[in-house]
């Protein structure tokens, strides 16, 4: 499972699009949306506040649910409390049935995408300044944050350590109780680096402390790099960055992100509520784009077309209508699908066995289940 990213690289090729959207503006938005976001103060819930206030003033009620965790993001989404979910990378983990969703009140989700922002942040283990770290291989030995549970940022951690050919058993692991604490250790010389995105303030408080901070870089022509970094977390995309704690035009960081927030919807989401977003968010970018920082990630040339989670069927309806959907995106998308199926499938039959009422030796044993039903069916499970 590969991401990469599809872009609209000529400009005749982008006003062709936007002319195509004024010319077909002419579709009704919903009355009412409700969805699920991050907590109040997050960038997340910013930019969908800064989304649903032109939504607004085009006549749709929005009212947005905020909540701290993945599981209570995604909770109301499965139940049907609500119809979209402004979620992260929680997206991935619920479509594959792992870490959070590996348990027994939840497995492998049916869930497609709207749509996505990629923004001008990254996502990457801030370093110490003063350990003489400038790759991640150079990480070896050194004290790396294992924050107690946070399953998805310590696998984006393990995926960061992948690119330098290193795991967890290489570096030092530091267990702390929170994220926020993490960089209290790291500051204190208790730790040396933990997974952040670029533009938090913890990363900024470390920059302007006397340890510094520095971003490993990650090349963007190492091949093996990028193959063992994605077969740990293909979620994750190259992007060069110039701004953040640290970071700058003149102190440019390669590195690595993915999609946030991300338009989540369940996969039979009628096509009537997913239609006219797509289009509101496509052909009306220009009037939302301003309302919240991030919000320029949700522009059409932006979108990663071959993700690791497939496209609600209106999604692709809408691309193929405007003229940005190829043969290779079916095939991708094709495939994701026929993984959720896989999952979904590998899921009944283990759950309708004698699974363990136990939820630790569950756990173990559905991620045995989902990774021999997925390499019968000739795909990498990823997650072991």
């Amino acid at each position: 499972m590969r991401a990469t990213i599809h872009a609209l690289t000529t400009a005749a090729g982008i006003s062709a699009l936007l002319l195509a959207g004024a010319a077909s503006a002419d579709y009704e938005l919903p009355r009412t949306l409700t969805m699920t976001a991050f907590g109040t103060g997050s960038g997340g819930y910013t930019m969908m506040a800064g989304v649903g206030t032109v939504l607004q003033e085009r006549g749709t009620s929005v009212r947005i649910l905020p909540a701290d965790t993945d599981v209570e993001r995604m909770t109301p989404l499965r139940t049907g409390r609500v119809d979209y979910c402004s979620c992260a990378v929680a997206t991935y983990f619920a479509s594959e049935g792992v870490l959070m969703f590996a348990g027994s009140d939840w497995g492998p989700q049916p869930v497609r995408v709207v749509t996505t922002a990629v923004g001008a942040f990254g996502v990457g283990l801030g370093v110490a300044g003063d350990i003489g770290v400038e790759t991640p291989a150079d990480l070896r030995g050194k004290r790396i944050a294992y924050i107690r549970g946070a399953g998805p940022m310590n696998h984006n951690a393990e995926a960061y350590l992948a690119f330098g050919g290193l795991t967890w058993d290489d570096v030092e692991k530091v267990t702390f109780p929170g994220y926020g604490r993490a960089w209290d250790g790291i500051i204190d010389n208790q730790a040396d680096a933990a997974i952040t995105v670029t533009n938090a303030p913890p990363p900024q408080r470390l920059a302007a402390s006397p340890r510094g901070i520095v971003w490993p870089q990650l090349d963007p022509d190492d091949t093996e790099g990028w193959e063992r970094m994605r077969a740990v977390g293909p979620h994750f995309q190259p992007q060069t960055f110039t701004s953040g704690a640290g970071i700058s035009e003149d102190n440019p960081w390669q590195g690595a992100t993915f999609p946030y927030p991300i338009m989540t919807v369940k996969a039979d989401l009628e096509d009537a509520k997913v239609a006219p977003l797509i289009r509101f968010f496509t052909e009306e970018y220009d009037s939302y784009k301003g309302t919240a920082p991030g919000n320029e990630g949700f522009a059409l040339e932006r979108q990663n077309m071959k993700w690791v989670v497939p496209f609600h069927d209106a999604v692709l309806e809408y691309y193929k209508e405007i003229g940005v959907w190829t043969d290779d995106m079916q095939e991708h998308q094709d495939m994701l699908v026929q993984r959720q199926e896989v999952l979904q499938n590998a899921w009944a039959e283990y759950t309708d066995s004698n699974a363990p009422s136990d939820e630790e030796q569950f756990i173990a044993g559905w991620m045995e289940a989902r990774a021999a039903a997925l390499e019968s069916a000739g795909m990498d499970p990823v997650f072991r």
